[in-house]
């Protein structure tokens, strides 16, 4: 992976690049690799160092941001990579101590980027790794009670020498070979002393915890189109899901339609679709409304000149709003 210093690299004297162990760690999470390795690359390509990343705009880091989703890890992102170019000089803290205190860094990405930037000797334990320690010791109890043991576990198997390399390497077993279906345990290097491979029980581990099921909530969105083309949007308030990111005007979330208002005033009409989005904790579903507009000012957002508007650089929610109405509202 792009972020990564091989073991040719390492032993040529090459270390890992602490920004961009920072960097892809803040970005996996919650998100997959292939869906990483994009915004990644875009990413390193425009801002190299973290001082690049600590001048750029905000709105621009937001628009670069739109599709890897969580965004207020975006917001953190910014937050960091200025307090590491002026507190510290550009470079980031060699402990899990001090990276902790750094905005936006847990526990886990502060173990992860001391033992893989910095070799120390942390235990970095995320999904793969709790997966991986609950087949190797036959952990039967459900997760998330089970986290504190794996921890443990984990603990125990985490060595003085390389820590970083050994890191990697475990979240790689479970990403690769010690899969939640299916996993390859002829093929695992831990298959001799995996106790659920010997009891039979691997694929039925780790056990969780049943989560209930999702409520879901309603809201309406209006696109706004002018004659030349321009489209109406706001930039969203700062806290809050998609907090910071460009949007369409709208409504709040609820489990019935909020009291709103149109942001101008049209000839609004209701497209016969709907917007079906999943957030963490919940179901939405977007109604939207279109209307072409004239010269009137909008009492929310602005327009945005069609050559400048980019749909990449709305969220993936917004998005869909953007596609469903262009199929719908030609």
């Amino acid at each position: 992976m792009p972020w990564r210093a091989g073991p040719a690299a390492r032993a040529t004297g090459e270390r890992p690049d602490p920004y961009r162990v920072w960097l892809s760690e803040v970005m996996l999470q919650q998100t997959t690799v292939a869906a990483v390795k994009g915004h990644f690359a875009r990413f390193t390509e425009r801002w190299p160092r973290v001082e690049d990343l600590a001048a750029a705009e905000d709105a621009e880091v937001m628009a670069a941001w739109a599709g890897l989703g969580y965004y207020a890890r975006a917001r953190n992102l910014l937050k960091c990579a200025r307090v590491v170019a002026e507190a510290h000089g550009g470079r980031f803290p060699d402990t899990r101590e001090g990276l902790i205190a750094l905005p936006g860094i847990g526990p886990y990405t502060a173990a992860a980027i001391a033992a893989i930037a910095f070799d120390r000797a942390e235990v970095v334990v995320d999904g793969n790794v709790e997966r991986v320690m609950a087949r190797l010791h036959d952990v039967r109890d459900p997760l998330p009670g089970a986290k504190g043991r794996l921890t443990e576990l984990a603990a125990r198997t985490t060595p003085e020498a390389r820590p970083g390399d050994y890191a990697q390497a475990v979240m790689d077993l479970g990403a690769t070979i010690c899969t939640p279906r299916s996993p390859a345990c002829g093929i695992c290097p831990w298959r001799a002393p995996c106790a659920a491979r010997e009891a039979g029980v691997a694929a039925e581990l780790p056990a969780k915890t049943p989560k209930a099921a999702k409520p879901v909530r309603q809201g309406v969105a209006y696109l706004a189109r002018r004659g030349d083309g321009a489209w109406l949007l706001e930039v969203r308030e700062a806290r809050g899901l998609l907090g910071g990111m460009l949007g369409w005007p709208g409504s709040g979330w609820a489990e019935e339609v909020p009291e709103h208002t149109p942001p101008v005033e049209a000839d609004w009409r209701a497209l016969p679709a709907e917007v079906r989005h999943t957030f963490t904790h919940f179901h939405l579903r977007l109604k939207l409304m279109v209307a072409e507009v004239g010269d009137a000012v909008p009492g929310r957002g602005s327009f945005v000149p069609l050559d400048r508007f980019r749909p990449a650089d709305l969220p993936t929610l917004m998005r869909k709003a953007y596609d469903l109405a262009r199929a719908e509202w030609p």
